[in-house]
């Protein structure tokens, strides 16, 4: 079997609250954060996927009478929130990381280009991917 070169996670909103009901829980994002500079430290280049619905959550806002399309794009927003907060405790923890949006967010993230993406893991940088 050939070892792992590349992972790409899904780490849910939700799950950086831990045992609170809104927001980051500082514990559990440590706990994730050296998680990934283990992983990292491997040679194992790392992409993250990051969910909002610790922050917000679009089918729900839609529910509540809000335009779908609307709140679609609060909840894209809420991702990309969670991508800078992780990239901030990856490099406070001393592990490069970048972040690619799916929307245009000038000086927050770079937009979302796969040939920048992969230069970047290759480089050894976490990618972690909101929008």
């Amino acid at each position: 079997m050939a070892p792992v070169r590349r992972i790409l996670l899904k780490l849910s909103g939700e799950a950086l609250m831990g045992p609170d009901s809104f927001g980051y829980h500082a514990e559990t994002m440590a706990g994730f954060v050296g998680q990934i500079r283990e992983v990292v430290a491997l040679g194992v280049q790392v992409g993250i996927v990051v969910g909002g619905g610790n922050l917000f959550r679009g089918a729900t806002g839609a529910l509540s009478g809000m335009n779908r399309a609307t709140a679609d794009s609060m909840g894209m927003l809420a991702t990309v929130m969670n991508a800078l907060a992780l990239k901030d405790a990856l490099q406070q923890a001393g592990v490069e990381a970048r972040v690619q949006t799916a929307v245009h967010i000038a000086h927050l993230g770079e937009d979302f280009e796969r040939d920048a993406a992969v230069r970047d893991l290759e480089a050894g940088r976490v990618v972690i991917f909101g929008g």
